[in-house]
């Protein structure tokens, strides 16, 4: 090995703090189409897949205490960036996202700078921002 070389080789999984379990779960699994790979009633937590990487969703303690995230303010996660096959996917999944319930679109699919991303941002219902992107040789 390298005296440089990384010591790790990815992400395992990303485990997000959510106010609402039952709610998280619907939107990964009903609306973005992940699968539920394993629950812990005890925690409780859910584990969601998309088949190439998993989500943790833990429930928070008590939702109405909880402080949502402030990405100007708080140290931890910012958002969840998720990759997209390509632009007709991104837009029919901006559409899928924008009528699902208690979903906040922060801006809807526009270029990342000056490309050749483009992404769209929402809040999904329990309160995590998450990122659609995908590389896109069409303009915006």
């Amino acid at each position: 090995m390298q005296d440089n070389a990384p010591l790790t080789i990815g992400v395992d999984h990303v485990g997000l703090a959510v106010k609402n379990l039952d709610s998280a779960r619907r939107f990964f699994c009903d609306c973005l189409g992940w699968k539920l790979v394993g629950e812990n009633q005890s925690y409780p937590a859910s584990f969601v897949s998309d088949g190439n990487g998993i989500v943790t969703l833990w429930q928070v303690e008590d939702s109405e205490k909880c402080v949502p995230f402030d990405r100007r303010r708080n140290v931890g996660l910012h958002h969840l960036a998720l990759k997209v096959v390509d632009r007709d996917a991104l837009d029919a999944l901006h559409a899928r996202v924008a009528a699902w319930p208690d979903t906040v679109i922060e801006f809807a699919p526009e270029r990342s700078g000056k490309g050749p991303k483009v992404h769209f941002m929402v809040r999904e219902p329990g309160g995590t921002r998450i990122e659609f992107a995908c590389v896109s040789s069409a303009s915006v």
